[in-house]
């Protein structure tokens, strides 16, 4: 079963990613057009930095649960070349469980966030006045599905330590 949610996880995490891709290329574009406008044509625009921050805040917090589930994020290396190699996936197991800890908290704060803005119709700031539902259901999916990435990696560890010591299994 969890490697069946695993493989769900992988499918939409490389949809998501190309679909992050896509906003930052475009946000690129966004900021590329606006310094060209502005320098050469004397357009200026006040909707570009709100849309690329949008853009970019989206393709960050929904990907980060492919950066989790790749282990693409930044390891401490030094760490698991000096701790045996037991104590160094109990080590991960428990970056795991407190970063899933974390998450969960994090993401509950975002749904929080998401719902206060949708209900109060909160808006940005500035001239353009973009909806505040955007980037904050952004964080609150990406992040939703980052904490699931990571219970099922612990979740996968758990199984994989037990199946190893199925002896100790009666003690839990």
């Amino acid at each position: 079963m969890l490697k069946v949610l695993e493989s769900l996880i992988a499918v939409l995490n490389k949809l998501i990613v190309f679909t992050s891709t896509v906003a930052i290329a475009i946000a690129g574009g966004i900021l590329s057009w606006e310094a060209t406008a502005r320098y050469l044509f004397k357009i200026p625009s006040d909707w570009q930095d709100e849309v690329t921050i949008f853009l970019l805040v989206g393709a960050t917090f929904m990907s980060c649960a492919w950066v989790q589930h790749s282990r693409g994020h930044i390891g401490i290396q030094a760490l698991a070349a000096i701790l045996s190699p037991r104590v160094d996936r109990a080590r991960r197991v428990l970056s795991d469980v407190l970063s899933f800890l974390f998450c969960t908290f994090f993401t509950w704060k975002s749904w929080t966030l998401l719902l206060e803005a949708i209900e109060d119709h909160q808006i940005s700031g500035s001239a353009f006045g973009a909806p505040l539902w955007i980037p904050y259901s952004c964080m609150a999916v990406g992040t939703s599905l980052l904490a699931l990435v990571l219970l099922v990696q612990v979740l996968l560890a758990l199984t994989q330590w037990l199946t190893a010591h199925p002896s100790q299994a009666s003690t839990l």
